[in-house]
């Protein structure tokens, strides 16, 4: 069920056209009135621009405040407080419940203590520090891999990777849904890029067979676990296929580390496939790992190009060492205490069969960390947002352009940390929201 068919809940088509319409009207007044610019220097037609005020314009005149940028007062986990209120929150990564764990920030305090804040330049220029080769070692572990090195940004990393091995005579095959940072390191590299509809397999296999023979290398870019629906890819059939065709196979781990698997390790324990059967494991540290930044794990011939000619890793500052240490703990943690991730993929599984018996539509999630509720317009994604706000549930809603406006939603992370009681209040709090009753505070 939609929430955007309920009377009050959702605008009409006609009646978004015409909101839209209005504020078009009026920012094309509100420009008129401003002080003339010559064009060079007019910020105000920067792309884009417009729409953002367009949006921030629709949510005034619809009464909602924008739900981005709140400040939260301390560790925001499967429980948070903003503006002094708590809220039951489901807009974090935390999927371990191991952002704030006291050994995790002992580890980074321990760090400070010994390396200071920063390191201070790169690592090519100023050195390394022992804590960055220990966590690398492990990442390196985790995949059975050779080798890894760590980047100070998750998605520099696939920017600056992509780019970096991949040229104007080769091949970039990748899903519809992947990651911008991973579409915006194959628009760097100069290949020749092709989208296949998401999770598709077949279809890329044929992509992959009609183009392969005209360009040098091909690469496959896919996830193990895509945040915007929930789902994973049969990795097994993308394995034989880069195999098969003489590819070489790029899995973006950043949801799948902690949340996919029986222990943790990501969408090949999850699918049962060797690590091995991957050349490039790419994931990033800001999510179950506490921390901030990317890694690429692979073959050692891999990590030692990237290490001394990958402009986002010879250009950057290194990694801070209380982040890598800080990674590395939670990393330990994650091994030590498999519950974790079992309590994570039982409140996910109940998340998504109370909401789907509650008649929501929740896409293709498979239920292991993300939960998508697809209401079907921006408008009803944004005024349930709010409603839930107001009863002390944080979740963020997806909006158009971002997803297709039928496929505008909201969007839910959850963690280990998450009661079964909390799970059943918040969806109960969507549904009274949807169907126009009184809505009781969750927390």
């Amino acid at each position: 069920m939609s929430g955007g068919s309920k009377p009050g809940f959702g605008l009409s088509a006609n009646a978004r056209a015409a909101l839209l319409q209005r504020l078009s009207r009026r920012s094309g007044e509100a420009a008129e009135a401003a002080p003339a610019e010559s064009p060079g220097r007019d910020l105000a037609t920067l792309p884009g621009l417009r729409d953002l005020e367009m949006v921030r314009q629709a949510g005034a005149a619809l009464g909602l405040e924008s739900p981005y940028f709140r400040p939260h007062e301390g560790v925001a986990g499967a429980r948070t407080a903003i503006g002094g209120a708590p809220y039951l929150n489901f807009a974090s990564y935390n999927y371990l419940g191991l952002n704030g764990d006291p050994r995790i920030t002992g580890a980074a305090k321990a760090a400070i203590d010994r390396h200071g804040v920063s390191a201070s330049a790169s690592r090519l220029a100023s050195g390394e520090r022992p804590v960055h080769a220990e966590l690398e070692a492990a990442l390196a572990a985790n995949y059975a891999a050779e080798a890894c090195l760590a980047f100070v940004s998750g998605h520099a990393t696939n920017v600056t990777v992509i780019g970096q091995i991949m040229g104007a005579r080769d091949l970039i095959l990748h899903d519809q849904l992947i990651h911008n940072s991973a579409a915006e390191g194959a628009r760097l590299s100069g290949a020749r890029r092709i989208a296949f509809p998401h999770n598709d397999w077949r279809a890329a296999e044929r992509e992959l067979a009609a183009n392969r023979r005209r360009h040098g290398r091909a690469l496959i870019v896919i996830e193990g676990h895509y945040s915007m629906d929930g789902d994973a890819p049969d990795l097994a059939r993308f394995a034989e296929m880069a195999r098969q065709h003489d590819a070489l196979l790029m899995v973006d781990e950043a949801h799948a580390l902690g949340v996919l698997g029986e222990t943790g390790r990501g969408s090949f324990e999850h699918c049962g496939v060797p690590p091995d059967a991957v050349d490039i494991w790419m994931g990033t540290l800001s999510k179950t790992l506490s921390g901030c930044g990317g890694y690429i794990a692979g073959r050692q011939v891999l990590i030692d190009l990237l290490r001394h000619a990958a402009p986002g890793f010879v250009y950057s500052v290194g990694m801070a060492p209380a982040l890598a240490a800080a990674s590395l703990e939670s990393l330990r943690v994650m091994q030590a205490e498999p519950w974790r991730v079992q309590r994570l993929q039982a409140n996910a599984a109940l998340f998504l069969a109370v909401a789907r018996e509650a008649g929501f539509d929740t896409g293709p999630s498979a239920g292991l960390g993300i939960v998508p509720v697809i209401l079907g317009s921006s408008v009803a994604a944004a005024r349930m947002a709010a409603a839930l706000f107001e009863a002390g549930v944080n979740v963020q809603p997806i909006l158009f352009p971002v997803v297709p406006e039928r496929a505008a939603r909201l969007r839910f992370f959850l963690s280990a940390e998450h009661t079964e009681e909390e799970i059943l209040r918040t969806v109960a709090a969507m549904a009274a929201a949807r169907d126009g009753t009184p809505l009781a505070r969750a927390v």
